[in-house]
C-alpha cells in the first residue's frame, strides 16, 4: 500500500528534505524495536492449485474470515487488499496471492515469536473452514507462471507491464516468491552505516541458511535458493547489493542519492495509481515528471518511492533485511534472532564488522553470485560459508545473551537460534533436506509438500 494518498502536493520538496526523512528514523537504543514480516503461498487443499482472489474459498474469503479476529479491512476501490490491526500490524496481499504478515513493532523476540504463533493459529482456523492451505517456501514448487492469479491492486498492474522491460524473471519474483524479513532500528548515522555494512555483507549467509526453494514446476531446478536467483534477473536498477554501502563517506545523503537514481514506478493520487514507470524522481522534484507535469512530490511520495527499491538490505527510516526464503513456522523466529543478535549489541556489531572487514568488493560479488546454487558450500576469503556461519552464529548468540531479555519462564532469546545452529553444524540447508526427500521417491511428485505445510 502507498504511505498515504498525496492529493495536495507541497511544492519544491528539496534533497535536504529527503535526507532528513531518512535521518528521522534514528532513535535511542532503549527505543529500538523488532518487526518481522513473512509471506506464504495460498493454495486449494483439494488440488494444490494457487488461489485466485474471487473464487469461493479464495483470497477475498480468507481476508474476510480474519475479521473474526478483529482485523479490519483496507480497500482499494471495491476490493479488500489488506487487513490491519490497532497495534500497527497488517496482512497484505502480494501480486500472486501470497499473504504477508507485517508484524507490529515489538521489544523482544519472545513477543515477535508469540505474534507469529497467534497468526498461525488464526490463519489455520480461517483456511481450514475454506479448504485452503498456506505453503512456506521461497518459490512455488509446482505452479507455472500462468497458473498464478494476479491480485487486484493498481501498483501491480504498473509493475507487471514494466518488469519484463528490465529482466526476464521479474514476473516470477512478483508471482511465485515468498520471503521472511526483519526490520530493525538504528541510533545515529554512524550506527546506521555500521549496521548496513554488516547486514549487506552477511546477507548471502542468511540466504544460505534459509535456502528453501530447490524446485520449479515440479522438478529440481539446480539451485538451493531459486528465489535468490530470480532476483538476479529482475531489475538491475533496483536490486542486488549496492556497493556504495562500503565506500568511504557512506551516509544518509549517499543513500538518498542512490534512491533518486532508481527509476519510478508510480505516483498515488486521489485513490489511483498513475503510471510513472521508468521516470525520474529528480524530474518530479523539478516539476517535470511526464506523468504529472507541473506537480511536485510530497514526503509521502518519497516514502512510496523508497519502497520500490529492492536491494536485499534496504534503508528506509529503519533497516530491512529482505533476502531469505520463507520456511516452516518454527523457523520464522530465527531470522529476527539472527539479525537482532548481530546488530542490537555493540560488541557483536563490532565483532561482525571485524569479520567482514577483509572482504573485498569482488569477494562480496562472488559470494552473492555463488550462494543461490551452493549455499553453505560457497567460499569467501578462503573459508567455506559453513565455517563463517559457525562464527557469525556464535557472535549473534553472544549478542542475544548480553541483551538478557527474558520470558516469563526465565529463558533468554538465544533459543531462537537453535534451528540455525543445527543447519550450520550439519552444513545441510533446508533445500538439501527437501531434495533428499524427493530423491527417495522422485516419481511421487511434490504433493507431500502441500500436505506437510502445517496450515
Amino acid at each position: 500500500m502507498p504511505i498515504s494518498d498525496s492529493a495536495t502536493p507541497t511544492p519544491m520538496l528539496s534533497r535536504d528534505d529527503l535526507v532528513r526523512y531518512l535521518e528521522s528514523g534514528s532513535r535511542p537504543a532503549q527505543e529500538w524495536k523488532i518487526g518481522t514480516e513473512h509471506e506464504k503461498h495460498a493454495f486449494r487443499r483439494d488440488t494444490h492449485a494457487p488461489l485466485s482472489y474471487d473464487e469461493p474459498g479464495g483470497i477475498r474469503d480468507i481476508l474476510k474470515g480474519l475479521e473474526q479476529f478483529e482485523w479490519k479491512p483496507v480497500r482499494e476501490g471495491e476490493h479488500v487488499i489488506a487487513m490491519t490491526r490497532t497495534d500497527g500490524a497488517s496482512i497484505s496481499l502480494e501480486p500472486g496471492g501470497q499473504l504477508e504478515l507485517s508484524g507490529a513493532q515489538l521489544e523482544t523476540l519472545h513477543q515477535t515469536c508469540a505474534e507469529i504463533g497467534t497468526h498461525r493459529q488464526q490463519m489455520r482456523a480461517v483456511c481450514s473452514e475454506l479448504g485452503a492451505g498456506l505453503l512456506a517456501l521461497g518459490f512455488h514448487p509446482t505452479a507455472r507462471r500462468d497458473d498464478v492469479h494476479w491480485m487486484p491492486k493498481g501498483r501491480y498492474r504498473i509493475m507487471r507491464a514494466y518488469m519484463p522491460k528490465r529482466g526476464s524473471l521479474g514476473l516470477d519474483m512478483m508471482l511465485r516468491t515468498c520471503t521472511v524479513q526483519v526490520n530493525l532500528d538504528h541510533g545515529s548515522e554512524a550506527d546506521m552505516v555500521a549496521k548496513m555494512r554488516v547486514a549487506t555483507a552477511l546477507q548471502p549467509l542468511a540466504t544460505a541458511l534459509w535456502a528453501n526453494s530447490p524446485f520449479t514446476e515440479g522438478k529440481p531446478n539446480g539451485f538451493l535458493s531459486w528465489r535468490a536467483h530470480v532476483w538476479t534477473d529482475t531489475d538491475p536498477d533496483r536490486c542486488g547489493m549496492p556497493e556504495l554501502v562500503f565506500e568511504d563517506g557512506f551516509s544518509f545523503e549517499r543513500w538518498a542519492d542512490y534512491l533518486l537514481d532508481v527509476p519510478m514506478y508510480f505516483v498515488y493520487r486521489k485513490g489511483q495509481y498513475i503510471d510513472a514507470s521508468g521516470q525520474s524522481f529528480r524530474d518530479f522534484m523539478a516539476g517535470r515528471l511526464p506523468a504529472l507535469p507541473g506537480e511536485y512530490p510530497t514526503e509521502s511520495d518519497w516514502a512510496d518511492h523508497m519502497s520500490t527499491a529492492f536491494p536485499d538490505v534496504r534503508l528506509k527510516k529503519y533497516i530491512e533485511m529482505r533476502g531469505a526464503d520463507v520456511g516452516p513456522w518454527e523457523r520464522l523466529c530465527a531470522l529476527p534472532a539472527f539479525w537482532t543478535g548481530l546488530l542490537y549489541d555493540s560488541d557483536s556489531l563490532t565483532a561482525a564488522l571485524d569479520l567482514i572487514r577483509p572482504w573485498t568488493a569482488e569477494d562480496r560479488r562472488r559470494l552473492l553470485a555463488d550462494v543461490p546454487r551452493q549455499a553453505l558450500k560457497a567460499r569467501v576469503c578462503g573459508q567455506s560459508l559453513q565455517d563463517v556461519a559457525r562464527i557469525v552464529l556464535d557472535i549473534a548468540h553472544s549478542g542475544l545473551k548480553r541483551r538478557n531479555r527474558m520470558n516469563q519462564n526465565g529463558q533468554d532469546e538465544t533459543g531462537f537460534l537453535d534451528p540455525l545452529l543445527s543447519i550450520a553444524e550439519s552444513g545441510q540447508t533446508p533445500a538439501e533436506r527437501l531434495l533428499e526427500h524427493y530423491a527417495r521417491n522422485p516419481g511421487a511428485g511434490l504433493g507431500w509438500m502441500f500436505e506437510d505445510s502445517g496450515c
